[in-house]
Formats: C-alpha cells, sequence, structure tokens
C-alpha cells in the first residue's frame, strides 16, 4: 500500500505541472504543446516495447481498446481541456475545480455500492460547493467586462475536464482492479500509443507559417524542453505512477490522492505569477480543502470498492 500511496502523489506533483506548462511555453499555443507532449509519450511507449515487458502481450482486443482509448480521450482530453481553462481562467480556478475530482469518485462509488448514508456527505460536499462559490463570485468581481466571458469559458472547460479526469479514474481502477488486470508496464504503453496516435493525427493542426517563433529562439528552446519533460516524465512517468497507484489501491483511496495534483497545481501557478493567493483565493481553496478532507476521513472508515472476486 505504500508503494501505492508514493506512486500517487509522485503522480500528482507530475501532473499539476498541466496547469502551468500552457502559460510557460507562450508563444505557442495549448495545442502545440498538448500535440508535441503526447507525440513524444507515444514515441517513447513504442521505443520501450523494444523490450519483452513493455509489450501489449496478452490484451484482448477489447483491453487494447480501452487503454487506447483512455491514453487518447483521458488523458489528451483532459490535457488539453485543462490547458485552455488556464489560458481564460487563470492559474487558480482550474486546479481548485478539478480538485473535486475525489469527492465525485467517491460519490460515484457509493452509488454503486450504497456503503454510506447520503446525509453523511451534506458537510463535506457544502463545504466544497462555498469554497468554489467564494473564489468563483470573486473573480467575476473583479474581472472586466469584457474578461467575463473568458472567465466563465474557462470555468466550462474546467468542469469538462473534471468530468473527463472522473471517467478516466474510474475507467482506469476498474481495469487495474480486475482479476485480469493488465501489467503496469504494459498498460501504460497502450495509453501511450493512445496518446500518440491522436497527436499523429492532430500534427497537420499545430502552429505554422510566418507568425510561428524562430526555430534557434530562446521561445522555440523553451518549448521542446518543456514538451520533452512533459512527454517522458510527466507523461509516461506520472501515467506509470497513476497505473501502480489504481492496482495497488482500493478507488476509495487512490482517488484521494487526487488532491495532490491540485495543491501542487495551485503551488506552480502562483510561482508562476510570483504573489500569494488574494484572501478570496485563500479562503475558497481551504474551504475546498477542509471539504475533502472531510470527505476522505469518512470514506476512508468505509471500503466503498470490495475486493475483486475470482471467476
Amino acid at each position: 500500500m505504500l508503494i501505492g500511496i508514493l506512486a500517487g502523489l509522485t503522480t500528482g506533483a507530475l501532473w499539476g505541472l498541466a496547469f502551468v506548462a500552457p502559460r510557460v511555453v507562450a508563444p505557442f499555443s495549448a495545442l502545440d504543446i498538448s500535440v508535441a507532449r503526447y507525440l513524444i509519450f507515444g514515441v517513447v511507449s513504442v521505443a520501450l516495447m523494444v523490450l519483452p515487458q513493455f509489450r501489449p502481450t496478452g490484451l484482448s482486443w477489447r483491453m487494447l481498446a480501452v487503454g487506447l482509448a483512455l491514453g487518447a480521450v483521458g488523458t489528451f482530453g483532459y490535457f488539453l481541456a485543462i490547458s485552455y481553462a488556464v489560458l481564460l481562467a487563470g492559474a487558480v480556478l482550474p486546479p481548485l475545480i478539478t480538485g473535486t475530482a475525489p469527492v465525485l469518485l467517491a460519490i460515484v462509488a457509493n452509488f454503486r455500492e450504497r456503503s454510506l448514508p447520503w446525509g453523511r456527505l451534506a458537510v463535506p460536499l457544502l463545504l466544497i460547493a462555498a469554497g468554489l462559490g467564494v473564489v468563483n463570485l470573486a473573480s467575476l468581481q473583479e474581472s472586466a467586462t469584457g474578461e467575463v466571458g473568458r472567465l466563465l469559458g474557462g470555468v466550462a472547460l474546467s468542469v469538462f475536464a473534471l468530468l473527463m479526469w472522473v471517467a478516466y479514474g474510474l475507467a482506469n481502477a476498474v481495469v487495474m482492479r480486475a482479476p485480469d488486470a493488465p501489467d503496469a508496464l504494459r498498460w501504460t504503453g497502450v495509453q501511450g500509443l493512445g496518446c500518440g496516435a491522436l497527436a499523429l493525427l492532430l500534427l497537420p493542426a499545430i502552429s505554422m507559417g510566418p507568425a510561428m517563433p524562430d526555430p534557434d529562439s530562446a521561445a522555440t528552446l523553451r518549448f521542446l524542453l518543456w514538451a520533452l519533460g512533459l512527454g517522458v516524465v510527466t507523461s509516461w512517468v506520472g501515467t506509470y505512477g497513476w497505473v501502480v497507484a489504481s492496482e495497488r489501491l482500493p478507488m476509495a483511496l487512490s482517488a484521494q490522492l487526487i488532491v495532490a495534483e491540485t495543491v501542487f497545481g495551485l503551488i506552480y501557478g502562483l510561482c508562476f505569477e510570483q504573489r500569494w493567493p488574494t484572501a478570496a483565493e485563500a479562503v475558497g481553496g481551504l474551504l475546498q480543502l477542509v471539504g475533502v478532507v472531510v470527505a476522505v476521513a469518512i470514506f476512508s472508515r468505509r471500503r466503498i470498492m470490495p475486493e475483486p472476486q475470482t471467476p
């Protein structure tokens, strides 16, 4: 279990970079960094399959399709949505919104297992809703009239990214907790193939023409270094860490570790903007964090996912 917890926390620290990457690589677009990152993820996955332990042998066609879809939609789609959300809404709102994923995953699991009275979830859910409300209202009040539309667009994309994260987390947990679960290395590679395939299809859509930065400029070098780091470390190592966490931990516990992504995302974003959080951001974030912790404490007393049954 300790290995699973450490793997989940490491993944949170790596995936939290998604909340700052699209701003660091400007003037390149969020689509540019997404395609470059996941193309590298795919290339690394293919290269590693030279070694037998990385090849997706023994997986059914159905399992391969699920893995490819998780990579292409759950991973690539999530990063693309959150990248544009950060560009529209700033560094604080998106991670706070996606930070509700642990509670949503726990709620979905409770719907499936009916292991906890819904009345016990009222307090954490109200705290989380209050935290999001404080930050959103403050952001809307402080925004100029022309920026409200951008802010609402960023909030909508953050919610969409949250739903994709929840779907990805559920599907990945179900696969890795099944009696015929694939090996973690092979499963990571399959998701990498899904990401790489989608990135290859989107390659013609990236920045072209005279508006593209000079290949020898500092901006281009920064973009390439970030794409390489995100593709190899954040994508491959991060995905492998989450697969290990999903394999070794019940969904109730692995879901709680998503909080690490939110915390690191907030830290990275505020460091990039070189500022402390505003009063509303601090209060809203604290309310949400307390709500998640309360929910974690409630669900940690019960196992909401039963051990897999042997056929």
